[in-house]
């Protein structure tokens, strides 16, 4: 149980920095310069995906806290007495 547990830690973390960097290309690529396989990619336009970045930035860091939360020592879990 423990291994699942650091491995579901790694792919989070792995995931979470992956979708900080993509929240960066969306905020400063145009919608034209996006890769074509990313969502919002636009053909002739000069817009930036703000709110793409935005979603894709918070998404990034709630999975690094998920794991950094999981990897924690686990001493609330231990009952003094």
């Amino acid at each position: 149980m423990k291994s699942n547990n650091r491995a579901l830690s790694i792919v989070a973390a792995v995931a979470g920095v992956l979708l900080i960097v993509v929240a960066i290309v969306y905020w400063v690529q145009t919608a034209d310069a996006l890769p074509s396989w990313m969502p919002g990619h636009e053909n002739g336009s000069s817009t930036h995906h703000v709110k793409h970045g935005i979603a894709a930035f918070f998404v990034g860091v709630a999975l690094l806290v998920y794991a950094w939360f999981q990897t924690g020592s686990g001493r609330a879990d231990r009952t003094e007495g």
